[in-house]
């Protein structure tokens, strides 16, 4: 029966035009995603109770961990990616080190190492400084390959054309090449962001009340740890889902000015 369901739920989907496909398997992949997480008995009293709390206070420290780490990474990115292209050795052995050693190591460690490991050295860092400074020193590595191959897409010519025309190294970058290079450049980094804005919930480890925190203790108190989690992903997934939004706006918008 299962399967002749399951058959002519194809069928009958088949003669839709593509928006409602697609929208119609969204509802019921949905529908089974919820229909499992009821199956596990939940108290939905104690998250109706709680959900708010997690909204309101993790939520708001998991935007701003992840808000300032989006800032900081691309920054740290096009620097890299500039001086792993330079014709300077120097530059270009910062630039590759640095890249190598903070994709090397797990991003966990590296919160232990700059919360646990700075303090050692006489500089005592709080646990939202520390996360906020260990996500775009990770991400900004692997970052800084994409912007280093983005770069590197855009034709010689383009190089030699702006130097004709008078054009100095940062306007050329400015004005020419990362224009250019960003069509390539956002749909790896827009990745790299929701990646970022759920490896937030690593910094939780050192005590930073963020939506993984909140969910693991609230969850502690009364044993309830699966209504908890299973809250947690969910307004995971709708961050996600909106930053997914985001990208696929900003894709469309160079899609269509470089038409």
């Amino acid at each position: 029966m299962v399967a002749i369901l399951f058959v002519l739920n194809i069928v009958l989907i088949g003669f839709l035009n593509f928006r409602f496909q697609a929208i119609i398997v969204w509802l019921q992949l949905l529908a089974l995603f919820l229909t499992f997480f009821y199956g596990f008995d939940l108290d939905f009293s104690f998250i109706r109770k709680k959900v708010w709390f997690m909204v309101s206070q993790g939520v708001f420290t998991t935007l701003y961990v992840s808000a300032i780490s989006i800032a900081l990474a691309p920054m740290l990115a096009i620097v890299g990616a500039v001086a792993k292209l330079s014709s300077n050795g120097f530059a270009y052995a910062i630039a590759s080190f640095y890249t190598s050693f903070f994709r090397g190591l797990p991003l966990l460690m590296q919160v232990y190492l700059i919360y646990l490991g700075l303090p050692q050295l006489g500089y005592v860092i709080d646990a939202v400084p520390a996360g906020i400074l260990a996500l775009p020193l990770c991400y900004g590595a692997y970052m800084t390959e994409i912007f280093r191959a983005g770069i590197q897409s855009i034709p010689k010519g383009q190089w030699e054309a702006s130097r004709s025309m008078g054009f100095k190294f940062g306007l050329t970058m400015r004005r020419t090449i990362l224009p250019q290079s960003l069509p390539l450049i956002i749909p790896p980094t827009g990745n790299q962001f929701i990646a970022m804005l759920k490896d937030s919930s690593l910094v939780s480890v050192i005590g930073v009340w963020e939506l993984m925190f909140l969910a693991r203790t609230l969850g502690n108190k009364t044993f309830q740890h699966m209504e908890m989690l299973i809250t947690a992903a969910m307004i995971y997934w709708c961050l996600s889902m909106c930053l997914e939004l985001i990208q696929s706006r900003i894709e469309r918008h160079f899609r269509t000015k470089s038409h």
